[in-house]
């Protein structure tokens, strides 16, 4: 699924690597089908999306008019019924081998499986500002208090069982950039096993995220995020969730947040 507002230039070069790289991998992965979520974009990216269709790499879009990142994945999650779902940037910024390494996460029984820039091994290219590079690292270090052990908590690329991913979703209340930290949140608390491994990543020019805008945001999302948990603080559940065979067979929906 890729959530994505306004991403008609980032959008196509996206599509395509994934479909070369779907189409290497599809023995393990089986069929994959990608979700555009169109969120109230006002140029074509629907279109561009649509134009990537094709029998290999299946493509469909919906449409999610609540403005948000969060909102947007959320949108999409609701709109597959896959026994594995997840998301990755839009921009591509995560490189595409990640899928083969998550989906062996989950061969070998992690519920979750993230990329991570801030764990050993990793390996990331950034040309962000001196602000907002200070600004990741504050966010990194609040994050840790509402998920303890997860280093890399916004990277865009996540893999989840399809049953246990669906049910975490519709909890959700986080409609920004700050919905990461309350879906992993919420997985800790149900017992999910979250395997964070690392990645290539390179900044790719053209985000839509303002450091100074969405940062403060992003910050003042994160204390909703504790107050939800700590109000909901008895609620805790073990998850009871299918394996995934050694060989993942089953039909995968791929979702990249822009």
């Amino acid at each position: 699924m890729i959530p994505a507002f306004n991403e008609e230039a980032r959008l196509p070069r996206t599509l395509r690597a994934l479909a070369r790289h779907v189409a290497s991998c599809q023995d393990v992965t089986g069929r994959v089908e990608v979700i555009v979520v169109d969120n109230a974009s006002t140029d074509a990216t629907r279109e561009v999306a649509l134009a990537a269709d094709s029998p290999a790499m299946p493509v469909r879009v919906v449409t999610c008019v609540v403005p948000g990142k969060g909102a947007a994945v959320r949108a999409g999650i609701a709109a597959t019924t896959a026994d594995v779902i997840g998301f990755m940037d839009a921009d591509g910024a995560t490189q595409m081998e990640a899928i083969d390494e998550a989906w062996r996460r989950l061969a070998l029984g992690a519920d979750v499986a993230i990329g991570s820039r801030a764990v050993a091994g990793s390996d990331t290219a950034s040309r962000h500002s001196w602000v907002r590079d200070r600004g990741a690292r504050a966010y990194r270090a609040c994050t840790a208090r509402l998920v303890p052990g997860v280093a890399d908590t916004q990277c865009g690329f996540k893999l989840v069982r399809g049953d246990l991913g669906r049910a975490v979703f519709a909890e959700l209340r986080s409609h920004g950039f700050s919905f990461d930290v309350e879906l992993l949140a919420r997985l800790q608390r149900r017992g999910a096993r979250i395997d964070e491994f690392p990645v290539v990543w390179v900044d790719v020019p053209g985000s839509t995220f303002d450091p100074v805008r969405h940062g403060a945001q992003s910050f003042a999302g994160l204390a909703v995020i504790g107050w939800r948990l700590r109000s909901r603080s008895a609620t805790v559940v073990t998850p009871a969730f299918t394996p995934l065979p050694t060989i993942p067979s089953a039909a995968a929906a791929v979702a990249a947040d822009g």
